[in-house]
């Protein structure tokens, strides 16, 4: 945008904090209708459309200023709702009511056209005549009406907004003309942050892409030049995939102390299997060491007896939030607690089986966790051990198909048990880690710039509303201003 445009475009809206004086503060059942939500009962809902049903939003579909339209849906007899409960072009709908904390107070705008209502957990804000619809919508983005969900938020109904306190929110009201002008003013500047936005929003993608592409190529062979090679070109020998597998049979077999002979573990079946790259070797992991799942014995699991202890207690979300390494955790066992399970010590790879399927995570600390859980330990071998949890991310969207359609996915040890691993020589396992670990920092710290200036692009839209709703919109200049000659 040329300078000149730019000036033209603010002078329009110049005098707006000049006259701020002719702004006045209503009670927004002054100026608008809040409408309840639709009640049914539950056997008269269905997941499904159907002639003469109409569909329903809930609280789960406001999500982050906009209205989740296409899923998630409950539909009820149209019979069942009222005229004036058909969702309209700038009704805000309100999540007033949830199990979910953070829902409550959140809010969205029907920007189009839906044939619709909104349960008994939502309400629907509709403006009157005298104020402008999208400029009522901005105002519930503000940081104003979150602060006044979150003081809400500090008494006894924190789980559900009446409707006095929705009819009590104070709106600061410009003169109508002001409000068209501000409205356009927030759209144009918001539009120059959407468009920043979606470009940090495709970088992030991409570097998820990369990520995976990353792994891929680790646990192919691609990503650094293999033993075999180098060897050749150096004219020395070394030691094979499956000289390395034998090793490892060779060491547990006569460090064995369990209770009967030495059971050697099965190989995987290699039917339909890649080749490899030579010098690798297909295992399974209870070829490379113990897998096994956690215990946790006692039941209830919730007694209070088996909590509050010494001894870390790793669950499935501990292990999904690791991102590789669990240096965290949020519950312990106490001394009671650990004679029912197992604590498992330091470098144990850490992999989740229910809920979260194929999360990885290696333990820098002892701790326990349940049979939703399971460990791999290999004795002395932290480089496998770091492979093999890389693979295994690889891997997480085969190990999800052998999960049940269950309310929770979940799947048991024995598929863990027949995974392949394409096992490189214990030397080219060691310089695949440290590319991994190489290209993954980078990647970490891209994604901490994108998500810094995400955070950015937040507080520049909020810098937005608070200008606009001050009457200061003249002050935005966000991309150039009166001085901006560029």
């Amino acid at each position: 945008m040329k300078a000149e445009e730019m000036r033209a475009d603010y002078t329009v809206l110049k005098d707006t904090g000049a006259v701020a004086s002719e702004w006045h503060r209503v009670r927004l059942g002054d100026i608008a209708q809040v409408v309840r939500g639709v009640t049914y009962k539950k056997e008269q809902a269905s997941g499904q459309p159907a002639t003469d049903m109409l569909p329903i939003l809930r609280a789960t579909n406001v999500q982050d200023g906009t209205l989740v339209l296409d899923s998630d849906l409950v539909f009820v007899p149209a019979a069942l709702v009222s005229d004036t409960q058909k969702l309209r072009v700038g009704d805000i709908v309100i999540a007033t009511s949830s199990g979910s904390k953070h829902l409550v107070g959140k809010t969205a705008q029907v920007r189009e056209a839906w044939q619709g209502s909104f349960g008994a957990f939502c309400a629907a804000i509709r403006p009157t005549s005298n104020i402008d619809q999208r400029y009522l919508g901005y105002f519930f983005e503000t940081r104003e009406y979150k602060d006044y969900i979150s003081k809400k938020a500090l008494g006894v109904n924190i789980n559900n907004l009446r409707r006095g306190d929705l009819e009590e929110i104070s709106v600061p009201v410009a003169p109508l003309d002001q409000q068209k002008r501000i409205v356009a003013e927030i759209e144009k500047q918001f539009s120059r942050l959407d468009k920043a936005v979606a470009n940090l929003k495709r970088v992030k993608a991409n570097l998820k892409r990369y990520k995976a592409a990353v792994l891929k190529a680790a646990v192919e062979g691609r990503l650094v030049e293999t033993e075999a090679e180098l060897a050749r070109r150096e004219g020395r020998s070394y030691e094979t995939g499956a000289q390395l597998l034998q090793r490892i049979h060779e060491t547990r077999r006569n460090q064995w102390k369990g209770k009967g002979k030495y059971k050697e573990p099965a190989a995987p079946s290699t039917t339909d299997l890649p080749e490899l790259p030579e010098g690798w070797v297909w295992a399974a992991l209870p070829q490379l060491g113990e897998l096994n799942r956690g215990k946790s014995k006692h039941r209830p699991r919730d007694d209070e007896r088996l909590y509050g202890g010494p001894y870390p207690f790793i669950q499935t979300g501990d292990v999904r939030k690791s991102e590789g390494a669990i240096t965290e955790y949020s519950q312990t066992y106490s001394d009671f607690g650990l004679q029912q399970s197992r604590l498992w010590p330091v470098g144990t790879l850490c992999i989740t089986i229910a809920a979260n399927i194929a999360e990885t995570g290696i333990l820098k600390f002892p701790a326990c966790f349940p049979d939703s859980v399971v460990g791999f330990l290999i004795e002395d071998g932290a480089t496998t051990t770091q492979y093999v949890n890389y693979f295994i991310r690889t891997a997480r969207e085969k190990l999800e198909r052998f999960a049940p359609a269950t309310a929770q996915k979940n799947i048991n040890l024995k598929v863990l048990e027949a995974v392949a691993i394409p096992l490189p020589p214990l030397v080219e396992q060691r310089r695949i880690v440290a590319e991994v670990d190489r290209r993954l920092t980078l990647i970490l710290q891209t994604e901490s710039q994108v998500d810094a200036n995400l955070q950015r692009a937040e507080r520049l839209g909020q810098s937005v509303l608070t200008q606009a709703f001050i009457g200061q919109v003249n002050h935005l200049g966000i991309g150039g201003g009166e001085n901006n000659n560029g």
